[in-house]
């Protein structure tokens, strides 16, 4: 018997088995998936994206959040086989992410979800430059020997493959479910009063800058269609990542996110600074009189350079930053945002859960200074947020990976769905144009479920 590490899970020994699978793509891997859990990670547009079906191994934590997820995480990954030699790629993956709270409680929104939820697929599929790859994820008893098993596991593989690339080809006639109501259920009138309280509270306090958000609801005659919905963020929206976590069938959380919290291979750590917006102009000449408004804009500078300075300073003791003097302007197809971009180059590797601890939430979606942002967030809004706003992505076997933050999304209940926006208010700020700002962020979401021309906030 082959000599194998020890496994440390209590479940047993991780054994993964992948082999090319030319032909497949994401959208029809979701779709021949539909009815179980399922999960998709793309990224802003480099061709490459994760997706996954069933489960194999779920990690779920209460308390000292972060810490247990990467306590299972290497448990769950210590000892295992990966068979075969391919891109890395093609290696297991745990897609998942946590609340944007520490003290998240479900709600009537967010019935099964848990401050911290990761899961391994059954079945995880990857599409990049190196062509698409099927991957089957399983475990065995710790003292099973795994040569045993893997010549099961590939035969069992190249069958799924073969089915799913012969189902793959096969179109399917959707019917968009009717839209049955839309509802904002906070008005003008008190959003105005929690944009005056909050920027009076900035005149009188230590607080800078405090991020609040609304909500949309709808109710649906059926459950949304999840997979048409991705496809319309994936054209409509290719310069954002693109995110689908859906643990439970039927209880989906998905968007299209500009913003990136923190992407880390070995010592390179990459984030970003997203503050400040500015609709987009109905021609070229408008649009660029706008990106220049923005850009001279000194309530949405000093948004942004709020962010950028705690970034830095969260970020001094561990590596060399490098970043921009002043920001660009990031265009979207309806909105367009201050961004500076930030690198690091860590003084050790040590894996990307630490790092997602310690940057969220920026200021870009909590406040500054944080901890009496989150203190304020709790006493303003009216709707708790759940996992909008939250670290939402991916880790690979080395811990490393890629965190968005989970904006411009939806979270659906069956026939039912939610949207959230969120603005960040400094002491500047105006309501109506929070509110205008608000509008313009459900936009990828309505646009993805086929009702832009029924919002109406």
């Amino acid at each position: 018997m082959p000599e194998f590490p020890p496994a440390l899970h209590p479940a047993g020994r991780l054994l993964s088995v992948s082999q090319p699978c030319p032909g497949l793509k994401l959208r029809d891997f979701l779709r021949l998936a539909r009815g179980g859990p399922r999960f998709a990670f793309e990224l802003q547009r480099s061709g490459l994206a994760f997706a996954g079906a069933g489960i194999t191994a779920e990690l779920v934590a209460w308390s000292d959040r972060f810490q247990a997820i990467e306590s299972q995480a290497r448990a769950l990954f210590a000892g295992a086989v990966i068979d075969g030699d391919g891109p890395q790629q093609r290696e297991p993956r745990l897609f998942g992410g946590f609340a944007f709270q520490n003290d998240f409680v479900p709600d009537n929104t967010w019935t099964i979800w848990s401050p911290a939820w990761f899961v391994l697929p059954h079945y995880q599929f990857s599409q990049s430059d190196d062509g698409a790859w099927l991957t089957l994820n399983v475990q065995i008893p710790s003292d099973e020997d795994p040569s045993e098993t893997l010549a099961a596991l590939r035969a069992a593989l190249r069958a799924r493959c073969e089915d799913l690339q012969d189902h793959g080809l096969v179109q399917e006639d959707t019917t968009s479910p009717r839209l049955l109501s839309l509802e904002y259920p906070m008005t003008r009138s008190t959003w105005e009063r929690i944009i005056t309280t909050a920027t009076q509270r900035i005149r009188d306090t230590a607080l800078e800058k405090v991020v609040l958000s609304r909500v949309a609801e709808m109710r649906f005659s059926d459950a949304p269609d999840v997979n048409q919905a991705l496809d319309t963020l994936r054209e409509s929206f290719p310069d954002c990542w693109r995110f689908l976590f859906e643990p439970r069938s039927g209880h989906a959380f998905f968007g299209a996110t500009p913003e990136l919290l923190a992407e880390l291979q070995g010592r390179q750590l990459r984030s970003m600074a997203l503050a400040g917006s500015a609709p987009r102009g109905n021609s070229s000449a408008a649009d660029e009189a706008l990106a220049q408004q923005l850009l001279g804009d000194r309530k949405e500078r000093h948004e942004h350079a709020l962010v950028v300075d705690a970034m830095r300073a969260r970020l001094a003791d561990f590596g060399k930053l490098q970043a921009p003097a002043g920001p660009q302007v990031l265009k979207l197809a309806n909105i367009q945002h201050l961004l500076t971009p930030l690198t690091c180059t860590l003084h050790r590797a040590g894996g990307l859960l630490p790092l997602v601890e310690l940057l969220h939430p920026t200021p870009a979606l909590g406040g500054a200074p944080r901890e009496l942002a989150l203190k304020h967030i709790s006493e303003l809004e009216p709707v708790p947020r759940g996992w909008f706003a939250a670290p939402l992505g991916f880790l690979d076997m080395r811990l490393d990976g890629t965190f968005v933050v989970a904006i411009r999304s939806a979270v659906s209940q069956e026939r039912r769905l939610w949207l959230y926006a969120g603005v960040g208010v400094v002491k500047d700020s105006v309501a109506q144009r929070e509110w205008e700002e608000s509008e313009l962020k459900f936009q990828p979401a309505l646009t993805a479920l086929g009702l832009l021309e029924n919002a109406h906030g």
